[in-house]
């Protein structure tokens, strides 16, 4: 009889790789997504395997990319450039210089199972470095779209200056994104405003509470209304709307897109002397928003179900002006239509819209649902049982996953 108390189950780790045209250099990395609490940020742990062989003296390098595209790639003429590739992260990985460097878990897996040929590199992203986001282009744009990016370069070279070529480089994409705090907080979100009328007494109030200030990516946002007509106008209907907030800083520029937007008429109009009380359920979603051009985007991996933007946050005692990239935020916006001389009465109350944080109940759902959405890509999700440490670890190929590359 199986002996049950000497197995060992041990859950498997998903790895992603990718190699060389000439596939004489692979490199592996735990993970994609790399989380910016905002205190710290995770670091990016790779290994790199190689035919040393094939080096002949030569060395390995691997860098840490960004790539902050602010305009359109057709727009680009006489040598003007819209967008900005920066080295943020360089370091030799073959021949290993830092001999002592410091392994994470899934490194020392990694150089146990691909033996003495595997090498490992660490990378941190910079303090205040901006979060992946792309912009959706529409389907009129040839280019790439705007946004930015987060790429690892590995390449073999005489020196880490020489230029590399295609058939010893490899290129994996990554993403730096936020998490929400691991508690939410009791703030209610809310706004109150009134609007007067040139050549008629009294005002019309409106007061809109949103039941959190933060919200996670495919969750309802309920906005509570309180309607109050003192003057003799009438409130004629009310919209409600998720108005995502854009600002590109390398050109100063600033625009809003709606992606979630609810009209209704029910309980108008709002005669004088009357009020209303109503809730507004609002769910924004990329998918609600595929053919609207701007709407920024968690990054630029090929993956369907993809979310929009998650709202910049910044460390406690930095300004919010502070942030560089693309800074995304976000609000319900109410309008209040008055009628043809009457006008709008319009408020806009702040939220935050993020992902849940690692270890929280919320995250297990968000993953689940993300399961359902894509089955396929997810099919190393479930967990996965061996009795032999060195064996579980299931890789993936990246290749499925990258970015178009230029040629």
């Amino acid at each position: 009889m199986l002996d049950l108390l000497s197995l060992v189950l041990v859950v498997a780790v998903k790895v992603f790789k990718k190699t060389t045209p000439n596939g004489k250099v692979t490199v592996y990395l735990g993970k994609r997504d790399f989380i910016d609490h905002v205190d710290y940020c995770d670091p990016i742990d790779g290994v790199v395997v190689v035919d040393t062989e094939y080096l002949k003296g030569r060395k390995v390098y691997s860098q840490l990319v960004t790539t902050y595209r602010f305009g359109r790639e057709e727009d680009e003429v006489m040598g003007v450039k819209f967008s900005k590739e920066m080295v943020i992260g360089q370091e030799q990985v073959v021949p290993m210089i830092n001999s002592k460097m410091e392994l994470t878990p899934v490194q020392e897996k990694l150089l146990k199972k691909l033996g003495p040929n595997a090498f490992p590199f660490t990378f941190s992203f910079p303090e205040m470095s901006p979060s992946s986001v792309t912009l959706q282009p529409s389907e009129e744009d040839q280019g790439k779209p705007m946004g930015v990016e987060y790429c690892v370069r590995t390449y073999v070279a005489e020196s880490e200056d020489q230029k590399s070529h295609k058939r010893s480089s490899v290129t994996l994409a990554i993403k730096k994104l936020q998490h929400a705090p691991a508690s939410r907080g009791r703030r209610l979100p809310s706004s109150l405003v009134s609007k007067g009328f040139t050549f008629s007494n009294g005002k019309i109030s409106l007061e809109v509470t949103l039941d959190k200030e933060i919200y996670y990516h495919g969750e309802k946002i309920a906005a509570n209304l309180i309607v109050s007509n003192n003057s003799r106008k009438s409130v004629r209907n009310i919209r409600c709307m998720v108005v995502q907030h854009v600002e590109i800083t390398m050109i100063n520029s600033q625009f809003s897109r709606h992606v979630a937007s609810l009209e209704s008429r029910e309980g108008c109009p709002v005669t004088p002397g009357a009020s209303l009380s109503k809730t507004f359920y609002l769910v924004p979603l990329a998918r609600s928003n595929k053919d609207v051009r701007g709407v920024a985007l968690d990054g630029h991996l090929k993956e369907d179900d993809v979310n929009l933007a998650s709202s910049t946050l910044v460390c406690e005692g930095k300004c919010p002006a502070d942030a560089i990239g693309i800074v995304v935020s976000y609000s319900v916006r109410v309008k209040l239509n008055c009628g043809t001389l009457g006008g709008e009465l319009v408020t806009d109350v702040p939220f935050k819209l993020l992902h849940p944080a690692e270890g929280t109940v919320e995250r297990q759902r968000f993953n689940a649902m993300k399961k359902m959405q894509s089955i396929e890509r997810h099919r190393y999700e479930n967990s996965l049982y061996t009795n032999e440490e060195e064996d579980n670890i299931v890789f993936e190929d990246f290749a499925r996953l990258r970015m178009n590359e230029p040629e």
